[in-house]
């Protein structure tokens, strides 16, 4: 029976979020919202099936773990740095504000100064997941407004981590007196740094070594399994030899492998698994969530409400033009942060395990994480339209802008971009054969920078020894062509032999960037169409290349003249090809002339 109750649960949780999360992602909302109303239709609140959610709740815990794994494997501290100057005191004040706002709600609620702290510091947080959504689908994850934003996140993120580590040493034990927790924090305390000094230590040695060992056999499910094994390892180990939160554990494995040779890889290998236990962690969250308590206590969720999407904004509305900041970056920020999700339910979660808040307070959240997931994508449409009310009134426009100085942004850009702008020319080549090799020569020989993919470590690891910009990684995932700088590319290069997946490549590619110019290397003149049809400029066979090549041989030893191999040539293409082409010349490539090296090439070779 427990068996059936597991597989109901995860398939009717799962079905039920692939349904509404689809809906609402057509609706131009987070699916997100989708897979929390999921929760509610599977959930006791509603008719028909209800889930077991105590099964739900022990898969989500996966989610947890590999959701804060994915935050440590992607954590930089170098981003943070760049815009530390107002992400630091930025994310501070605004948590600081709203979780006090929360507090006093709380309080006044009759959740006690307990329940209202835990319930301030869970919606102080903002989700990621949204705020990256909505800065692309805006054009601005790229701009000094983006930068801003996100390292506010990352900060955010830290800030949520900390707390997860401190509230059971805050609230775990119910009879302990006030003058005990400088004790039981500073014993946490120690336990963490073991726990740091161990897994940065004997982890930053030993995990590297055992991904290298294992992505050497050349099994892609081997070193998924390790990755896997490495994060929850890590993060059963912290809860049961040092006593802190799995969470905690799970960060600083990602840390660990982020910092390692394997970081993109394990990142691609691992996040189709990790977004399917995070989506059973928002049904499960869901499944909590009340209807009702809208209609019984509407003034509890309009409170949350409006700290969420107005004391939040506000206070980061004021410490951003407070440092300096232009007006329009202050307004995208401040309306980016406006919603809350899986880090404050994360918080939630664990305050109501520590029996600290109670259902109540999870009504609350999950309602305005809804409305607030929501409406975010159109708050953020609105600030180019408060943007220009607000420069027509111009004493309000001038004290807002009292404190800017274009030098903030210029100096933003610079750090961000390490002091090293981005080449100007630049290719991506995936593979690193023979094929491979020769044009990368080729690239640098005309001054044009270009990047290799390649799942050889050995290899990667020796390019970059030379000089060489090199990714480690499958070019069929997105994150891989995007540390490999598709998106500013000009040409896109397959000239690896046998590559898995051509077709799925230049698609992302083409999302990526849609001017990017693709050449294609395939063994059989069957798969030309495909590729041609995904995306490809030009596509290049081996069958094809081979057999132009031993016919124009063929007829050098019958003695045909320049003019009958060339008009032969042709007609070999035109019955290989399906229609005659003109003979291969470089200008293809790149639309420009190709030389031996020296000077600069014209202005449209990868320019972007």
């Amino acid at each position: 029976m427990h068996n059936i109750d597991l597989i109901l649960t995860l398939t009717a949780g799962l079905a039920f979020a692939l349904l509404l999360g689809y809906i609402t992602q057509r609706l131009s909302l987070s699916p997100i919202v989708g897979y929390l109303l999921a929760g509610l239709f599977v959930g006791p609140y509603s008719p028909g099936f209800v889930a077991n959610h105590g099964l739900a709740e022990q898969m989500a815990e996966v989610g947890v773990i590999l959701l804060l794994f994915g935050v440590g494997l992607h954590f930089h501290l170098k981003e943070l740095l760049a815009v530390r100057r107002v992400a630091v005191p930025g994310a501070i004040v605004q948590s600081l504000a709203a979780t006090g706002l929360g507090t006093v709600a709380g309080w006044s609620f009759g959740w006690g100064w307990t329940g209202g702290l835990v319930f301030g510091m869970a919606i102080s947080v903002a989700s990621t997941v949204v705020l990256i959504r909505v800065l692309v689908d805006n054009n601005d994850l790229h701009t000094p407004t983006g930068h801003i934003a996100v390292g506010w996140l990352v900060v955010e993120d830290l800030f949520t981590v900390v707390v997860l580590v401190l509230m059971p040493a805050l609230f775990g034990d119910a009879e302990a007196s006030l003058a005990d927790v400088p004790w039981a924090v500073g014993a946490a305390a120690v336990k963490i740094g073991l726990l740091v000094a161990c897994t940065f230590v004997l982890g930053g040695r030993f995990i590297p070594w055992l991904l290298g060992r294992v992505a050497a056999t050349g099994s892609r499910e081997l070193f998924t399994l390790t990755v896997l094994v490495v994060a929850l390892g890590i993060a059963v180990g912290s809860a049961k030899l040092f006593g802190v939160s799995m969470a905690l554990g799970a960060f600083l494995a990602g840390m660990v492998v982020g910092r390692s040779d394997f970081s993109l890889r394990a990142a691609n290998e691992v996040l189709p698994m990790r977004d399917a236990f995070a989506v059973l962690f928002f049904v499960s969250v869901g499944m909590l969530f009340n209807p009702w308590y809208l209609v019984e206590h509407p003034i509890i969720v309009a409170a949350t409400l409006a700290i969420v999407i107005l004391g939040k904004p506000l206070a980061a509305l004021g410490i951003v033009v407070v440092l300096g900041y232009p007006v329009r970056a202050a307004l995208a920020v401040a309306a980016a942060l406006a919603q809350i999700g899986e880090f404050s339910f994360i918080l939630a979660s664990l305050g109501k395990q520590l029996g600290v808040i109670d259902d109540s307070a999870m009504n609350a959240m999950v309602a305005a994480a809804i409305v607030s997931i929501s409406i975010n994508p159109i708050l953020y449409r609105l600030v180019d339209p408060t943007e220009r009310r607000l420069a027509g009134r111009p004493r309000l426009w001038k004290l807002l802008n009292a404190r800017f100085t274009p030098q903030k942004l210029e100096t933003l850009d610079g750090e961000d971009a390490g002091g090293d702008g981005p080449s100007t020319y630049r290719a991506v080549i995936v593979g690193y054969g023979p094929i491979g090799q020769t044009l990368a020569r080729l690239l640098r020989d005309n001054e044009i920078e270009p990047t290799i993919i390649e799942m050889n470590l050995e290899t990667v690891r020796k390019l970059r020894e030379e000089g060489v910009s090199a990714v480690y990684g499958d070019s069929s995932h997105q994150d891989t062509l995007q540390a490999a700088g598709v998106a500013e590319a000009g040409s896109l290069i397959l000239s690896a032999s046998g590559l898995r997946n051509s077709e799925e490549i230049i698609r992302i590619a083409r999302q990526l960037n849609p001017k990017i110019r693709v050449l294609a290397r395939t063994a059989y003149l069957r798969e030309r169409t495909v590729l041609r049809q995904a995306g490809a400029d030009r596509v290049f066979s081996g069958e094809g290349e081979v057999a132009l090549a031993m016919a124009e041989f063929l007829l050098l030893k019958l003695g045909a003249t320049a003019e009958q191999i060339d008009r032969e040539r042709e007609r070999v293409r035109a019955d290989l090809f399906g229609a005659p082409k003109r003979r291969f010349d470089t200008t293809t490539l790149w639309e420009v002339p190709i030389r031996g090296g020296g000077g600069a090439p014209p202005p449209d070779v990868t320019r972007q």
